[in-house]
């Protein structure tokens, strides 16, 4: 079976986050879980960091952008990728684990 094209950018974000030794999971969103929540979810150097995955130009749901506002109103970091731009993970990781970035990104 082929990878949708945002699954494929999911996996380059989680080969990076691996590479980096992040801590991340993928939230579950159904029954009980919360509509809205990024893809990805992970801690790094004691940052709270999320990272939704679009692919093909799609773009974030408004649910997806009001989720990405509240986790950046409390101070965490939340991206949006895509296949243009995935590879800017590795970089923001970097910062993160440096305390370099915090608040607002992407």
């Amino acid at each position: 079976m082929a990878k949708t094209p945002e699954k494929v950018v999911k996996d380059k974000v989680v080969s990076v986050l691996k590479s980096e030794d992040v801590y991340y999971f993928f939230p579950a969103t159904h029954g009980y879980g919360r509509s809205g929540v990024p893809d990805i979810i992970a801690c790094v150097n004691g940052h709270f960091f999320a990272i939704e995955c679009k692919a093909g130009g799609n773009k974030p749901t408004a649910l997806q952008i009001k989720e990405i506002e509240s986790i950046r109103r409390n101070n965490g970091v939340a991206v949006v990728v895509d296949e243009t731009n995935w590879d800017m993970v590795r970089e923001l990781v970097r910062k993160l684990k440096s305390g370099t970035v915090m608040g607002e990104i992407g």
